[in-house]
């Protein structure tokens, strides 16, 4: 009999084995630095409808990636006194959104002022 607990009925539950528990879990696939980019400046712009200037910054995670993406937040006339917003992006390991939130709002050339 094979070892393991004992059921109700009697009979012998089988034990699992270590290297049976990775049997019905799904590979995931893990998205490329620059994928992780492309899919962080996607979310925040689909979410906020603010227009992209770029990536600011990339690193990874325990979780997946950290992504910076800065943003128009609000168009000015001249072009220079633009209001630029600064949004960190939180993906999984796979580019799915776990989360977003805006770390600064600048006026444009005034970035590392303060």
């Amino acid at each position: 009999m094979a070892p393991g607990r004992v059921r109700g009925d009697g009979e012998r539950e089988r034990q699992r084995e270590p290297e049976d528990r990775y049997e019905d879990e799904e590979y995931l696939e893990p998205v490329t630095a620059a994928e992780a980019a492309r899919e962080g400046l996607r979310q925040v712009v689909g979410l906020t409808g603010k227009d992209p200037l770029g990536i600011t910054s990339i690193q990874p995670s325990d979780d997946g990636w950290l992504i910076g993406v800065e943003v128009v937040e609000d168009h000015r006339i001249p072009a220079s006194t633009d209001l630029l917003g600064l949004y960190e992006v939180e993906l999984d390991i796979e580019g799915g959104l776990l989360g977003y939130r805006r770390t600064r709002r600048y006026q444009r050339g005034k970035g590392d002022g303060g």
